[in-house]
């Protein structure tokens, strides 16, 4: 698994991958001028119950690894997108159907993108 400079960064995308998430994407925001933060991690998985794992799967791997929590988290209501900030990572936890209707890459298709 490709690794970054950022130790946040890559526990969280080890907690994801942890659980099975799918077609991890990690958009690098840092030359951005007014990017809320410097980096998303978004991925995908196939019901309400993975989206839900993997989301408390990287809460309890962050706690662990930098006893942070999220700032904010939204989504747990329905689990079709969770979204976790972290301040300086933006974690997007989306099933699969929600993924391919917001396209969220798309918007962000001028930055770097690494495929994990």
């Amino acid at each position: 698994m490709q690794k970054f400079e950022n130790e946040l960064l890559n526990s969280i995308i080890t907690a994801a991958d942890d659980k099975k998430a799918e077609k991890i994407s990690v958009i690098d925001l840092r030359n951005v001028d007014g990017a809320i933060c410097d980096w998303f991690v978004v991925c995908s998985a196939v019901s309400t119950v993975a989206v839900n794992a993997i989301s408390d799967n990287i809460e309890d791997k962050v706690f662990e690894d930098f006893h942070q929590n999220p700032v904010h988290v939204h989504g747990r209501e329905n689990s079709v997108w969770i979204a976790m900030d972290y301040s300086d990572v933006m974690v997007h936890i989306f099933q699969d159907e929600a993924r391919e209707f917001y396209k969220l890459e798309e918007l962000w298709g001028d930055c770097p993108i690494s495929l994990i």
